[in-house]
């Protein structure tokens, strides 16, 4: 059966695609500068072998990402969808493995929000992101650009229900942990020792009521008590690092 394909923009995200031997780049459309940039920057590799390439003005690509607003930089690629990944598969294949760390999220839907989680999850060493597949924006170029070109180097676990998903990984041995603004532990006291699940929700709504429920622990971020609040992606690029540096340091 033949994949559906659809588009990715920018620099990062398009080479990064091209050398991803997973990801199957039937298209590539690149101003005569951006050619050049790709043989600067990747001088032992020839990334556009085998790949059909046609040369376009900066004003020809604009038609492919003017209704999102953002910036193609000379470089759009006509993509696969990576092979889907079983979450199931996954826990089974690393079930001998100490340290584990997943993140979910929780009706955390705006592309460019995700694209900086997932970026933020590749950079800090992260196994991998639960998301609920009938939200997740799968061909968002807006994500592709905020990822900067991460979406090839983390796993993206697609789930239909995330409650289920959840308790599944609980009968697994791995701890749920919520971040909420109501919650009373810092989480930089939590030691992050062996199978944890990272759980985000959304800026407005938080997490929903029924997903707290599943959660182990509920931990907050400290900060400056006269903010209101954080950013999805900063609380979430904020707790990576830390659990990052924590596990990296015994």
């Amino acid at each position: 059966m033949k994949k559906s394909t659809f588009y990715i923009v920018g620099r990062h995200a398009v080479t990064s695609a091209l050398k991803n031997p997973k990801r199957r780049v039937l298209r590539v459309f690149l101003t005569e500068e951006s050619k050049k940039d790709i043989h600067r920057s990747s001088q032992n590799q020839n990334l556009l072998k085998n790949i059909k390439v046609y040369f376009k003005t900066k004003k020809e690509l604009d038609k492919y990402c003017a209704r999102e607003g953002i910036m193609h930089q000379g470089f759009v690629a006509e993509v696969e969808h990576l092979e889907t990944i079983n979450l199931k598969e996954f826990v089974d294949q690393n079930v001998n493995k100490n340290n584990i760390n997943l993140v979910a999220l929780d009706g955390v839907t705006d592309p460019r929000n995700i694209g900086s989680i997932i970026r933020s999850a590749a950079s800090f060493n992260i196994d991998g992101i639960i998301v609920k597949e009938r939200s997740f924006p799968a061909e968002s170029k807006l994500m592709y650009k905020s990822a900067s070109g991460c979406t090839e180097l983390i796993k993206i676990f697609e789930v239909t229900n995330l409650n289920t998903s959840l308790k599944y990984l609980k009968s697994k041995n791995f701890w749920i942990s919520g971040f909420d603004l109501d919650a009373s532990k810092n989480f930089e006291h939590n030691n992050w020792e062996g199978k944890n699940v990272l759980l985000f929700g959304s800026e407005g709504e938080g997490l929903k009521l029924q997903i707290k429920k599943n959660a182990d622990f509920l931990f907050f971020i400290n900060i400056n008590k006269k903010v209101e609040s954080l950013n999805v992606s900063n609380s979430a690029s904020i707790v990576f690092h830390h659990i990052n540096r924590k596990i990296n340091s015994k």
